[in-house]
């Protein structure tokens, strides 16, 4: 969870990252064919939001039981790897670009070494 006290899930650095890359991944998925804006658009905006809104609910509910936070950043992790694969599909069929894509999906992967840390942290205490 960072260094010191953490007040909110937005004060916590893999919320924060999550966060800002949700906001980029939203803005280029608006280009996507009209065809896609309910499809593949839209399944890759929910997912990358999904990250931010489950840390968000599992944090407030910390408060009666960090087992019940872990299993919320679980379910993160779930949705940061599902977006990776929407990422995926985004560049294969042309969408994003490979530099685009790539970039966000290692940026992905180290949220989730993140959410990884996160749990254990949880799970030890």
């Amino acid at each position: 969870m960072g260094h010191g006290f953490v007040n909110s899930a937005r004060d916590m650095d893999v919320f924060k990252r999550a966060y800002e890359l949700s906001l980029k991944v939203h803005q280029a998925s608006l280009s996507f064919p009209q065809c896609e804006q309910y499809g593949l658009a839209s399944q890759l905006r929910r997912s990358s939001k999904s990250i931010c809104a489950n840390l968000i609910e599992g944090f407030a509910k910390q408060v009666n039981s960090k087992r019940e936070f872990a299993r919320y950043v679980v379910i993160s992790l779930g949705s940061c790897n599902e977006t990776i694969l929407w990422l995926s599909y985004s560049q294969d069929l042309g969408y994003l670009s490979i530099e685009s894509s790539q970039t966000w999906q290692k940026e992905y992967d180290e949220i989730a070494r993140m959410l990884n840390k996160l749990y254990k942290s949880l799970s030890n205490n």
